[in-house]
């Protein structure tokens, strides 16, 4: 019987079990490093957060992303200077090397409960008894299709985080479905790896955060647009700085709240890859899609009734995550149905525990109870220090308990 089990070793996952190291709790942690930011985001992207709000954490702060790049002698600054997806995941693997040498490089392929906790089985074969479960699985579980396209054969449609490498549409007919800045920076990035690609997008008119004018701000714009770990605003401010209040709202303003906040955007450095050089179709959806022969033929619908019609080889979907346990097939089903949750999001306590005792989530599964921040890496830290808080009292609560069993087993 292990004490606790980590799934995940992403930002959350690995950031979890430096706070349970540092606690001196003893605990197993599984999966791939940062798998979600190497094997599924496409290569020469910039991250939209700042430098100050891309660490993952431990509980002294041993080793920051301003620390890594140091030691690296790569360009950093806490704001104003884009951090490259291949310096954070690298940065990753060496947070992994230096405060969570435990990560074990298997998947866990079932879990299921049992009366002194979880049982859970790894892809080698093994299995082995937790009494607590911490899952901080990412965002890769929930990629989100449009039920109008979720029919097209693999061929033609593909989720956006299935885009490591763009090289292979080079020459081809593209169109990517989105807005946001997966949607932008995979335009950008396959218009320049040769690819003929078009955009289409539900809003009139794309955002992108503001380009860094070098300048200081002012006292008053300060005050009025206080800086975040989420960017600039009161609201995210809120948001990133005391996620723990976010409970504390309705349930169902906290999940409206969660799919209004930090809608799409991009990041200022992709704006000029993407206007001027891919072809825009905004305000518009796609209604259906029919495959003819090896092509897509796509009807789209605008927001002021015109229709247009497409034609490409395949469709990115670059249409964000939602969180649905069902994806979670490692989970029993016996155990998926104990969880009590909340427009498929699991209903979590102050500690990130669910309505099954000893079972934990972290990350994008707990956003509709800690609030947007749970969506950034961000949220890493405040949830690594509630989590292993909580784990730390369950563990001093068993502790306690077994010298008394002891003690009645020896009278009897």
């Amino acid at each position: 019987m292990h004490e606790i089990a980590v799934v995940g070793a992403g930002p959350y996952g690995l950031s979890i079990a430096a706070h349970l190291r540092k606690r001196g709790l003893s605990f197993r942690i599984f999966g791939p490093a940062m798998d979600t930011w190497i094997s599924h985001m496409p290569k020469g992207m910039c991250l939209k957060s700042d430098g100050f709000a891309s660490d993952l954490y431990d509980p002294d702060g041993a080793l920051t992303l301003k620390k890594y790049c140091a030691e690296r002698g790569i360009p950093y600054a806490d704001m104003g200077l884009p951090v490259r997806l291949d310096t954070f995941t690298e940065y990753g693997l060496a947070f992994r090397d230096r405060l969570v040498p435990e990560l074990e490089n298997k998947k866990v392929v079932g879990i299921k409960r049992t009366p002194e906790g979880f049982s859970l089985t790894l892809d080698s074969g093994e299995t082995f008894s937790a009494r607590r479960v911490v899952l901080a699985v990412g965002v890769t579980h929930f990629e989100y299709l449009p039920d109008n396209l979720s029919h097209l054969p693999e061929q033609f449609l593909s989720h956006s985080a299935r885009h490591r490498e763009v090289a292979q549409f080079k020459g081809r007919n593209v169109v990517v479905l989105g807005g946001g800045a997966s949607a932008l920076d995979l335009a950008g990035l396959l218009q320049e790896a040769g690819a003929n690609v078009q955009l289409v997008a539900r809003k009139r008119e794309l955002k992108f955060h503001s380009k860094p004018t070098g300048k200081p701000r002012s006292w008053w714009k300060k005050l009025r647009h206080p800086d975040s770990g989420l960017g600039p605003g009161l609201r995210s401010r809120l948001f990133a700085n005391v996620p723990w209040a976010f409970r504390f709202l309705p349930e169902s303003l906290r999940i409206d709240v969660v799919k209004r906040t930090l809608g799409p955007s991009g990041g200022y450095f992709i704006h000029d890859m993407v206007m001027g050089k891919v072809p825009l179709h905004l305000g518009c959806t796609i209604e259906r899609a029919e495959v003819q022969g090896n092509n897509l033929r796509l009807h789209l619908k605008g927001s002021d009734g015109s229709a247009t019609e497409l034609v490409a080889e395949h469709v990115i979907a670059a249409t964000g995550y939602k969180v649905d346990l069902k994806r979670l097939s490692f989970l029993s089903d016996e155990l998926r149905s104990e969880i009590r949750t909340a427009s498929g999001a699991p209903v979590l306590s102050r500690g990130f525990e669910s309505s099954v005792p000893g079972l934990y989530f972290a990350g994008l599964a707990a956003a509709n109870n800690f609030g947007p921040v749970m969506r950034f890496a961000f949220g890493a830290g405040f949830a690594a220090r509630r989590i292993s808080a909580a784990l730390a009292k369950a563990s001093a609560r068993q502790r306690s308990q077994v010298p008394a069993a002891q003690y009645a087993v020896n009278e009897k």
